[in-house]
């Protein structure tokens, strides 16, 4: 089986959810304490063994390109005030962009996630490819969520998605897999159900922002049509592929924060932020603090 060498990351999306700071700040550079969302879902990829990454963005999203990009200005400002400690900082992302090639290409329109996946077809050439979305921040885990996925490709030649259970009642927000068949935490896949109506979803494993598609997923884009919401669902295009094509899900082990919608990204910092040494020490009293004053 090749190995999964390329990551699209979609990041096209207008952040509607999130205005008025995203009129002119892009949604994946929201920070998540004080690193942007989208470099978590980098630094995975460049954990899972991935050598290119493919952004694709729309118009208003150049903060994503300066961010990968080094900043000769703020390191020289730095450097003549001594300031070593956040010089080593700035070092730290600039050795992302040496372990891994980052392209960018632009979704002219924003015609939904399928689209966006579909104007990397080029790059990706007939390869089995990975699909981050930046909004699923997914960490603590022994093993990358992705690497995770990749392993399962290499086992099964299958299209892979990240799935995680919910409770039926907050499930019809996600793509939602029907299921026949299972082996531990990875399942045989048999139909797809994009933001089901509640009781009609077909499982409680909902799809989270993690893929590795086959190619075949990519000639099913080629001919795809829009559908819910008018806009170019990926789900669509996995599901025409069942039957001539397998397609799993798994169950990945790891730590899961969604960031795309405010009550999401608020519960992510504050989690994230309570993991971390210093800045724990001093939100306990404020939280307690908080609780006391209900």
């Amino acid at each position: 089986m090749p190995p999964v060498r390329k990551a699209i990351f979609p990041a096209a999306g207008l952040g509607t959810r999130f205005l008025p700071v995203t009129k002119a700040q892009p949604k994946e550079m929201l920070p998540l304490v004080d690193k942007p969302t989208i470099q978590y879902g980098v630094e995975e990829a460049i954990a899972s063994g991935i050598e290119q990454v493919i952004m694709v963005t729309g118009g208003g999203k150049r903060a994503i390109v300066d961010h990968f990009d080094r900043s000769l200005e703020l390191e020289h400002y730095l450097r003549q005030r001594g300031k070593s400690d956040l010089l080593h900082i700035l070092s730290e992302v600039d050795a992302l962009s040496n372990q891994v090639d980052i392209t960018y290409l632009q979704q002219k329109e924003p015609l939904g996630l399928g689209h966006a996946v579909w104007t990397a077809r080029r790059l990706v050439e007939g390869e089995s490819c990975a699909v981050l979305l930046a909004d699923d921040v997914i960490l603590g885990a022994s093993e990358p969520c992705l690497k995770q996925l990749i392993d399962a490709h290499h086992k099964t030649g299958a299209t892979v998605l990240a799935v995680r259970r919910f409770p039926r009642d907050q499930i019809g927000r996600y793509g939602v897999v029907a299921l026949e068949g299972s082996d531990g935490r990875l399942h045989d896949v048999t139909d797809m159900v994009e933001k089901p109506e509640p009781g009609t979803e077909p499982s409680d494993l909902a799809i989270i922002g993690r893929y590795v598609l086959t190619p075949a997923v990519f000639a099913e884009l080629n001919r795809s049509e829009p559908g819910k919401g008018q806009e170019i669902q990926l789900t669509d295009a996995i599901k025409r592929t069942l039957g001539s094509h397998p397609v799993v899900a798994l169950e990945f082990e790891g730590d899961y924060y969604d960031t795309g919608t405010v009550p999401g990204y608020l519960r992510a910092n504050l989690m994230l932020a309570m993991k971390r040494d210093g800045l724990r020490e001093e939100l306990a009293p404020l939280l307690r603090e908080l609780l006391d004053a209900d």
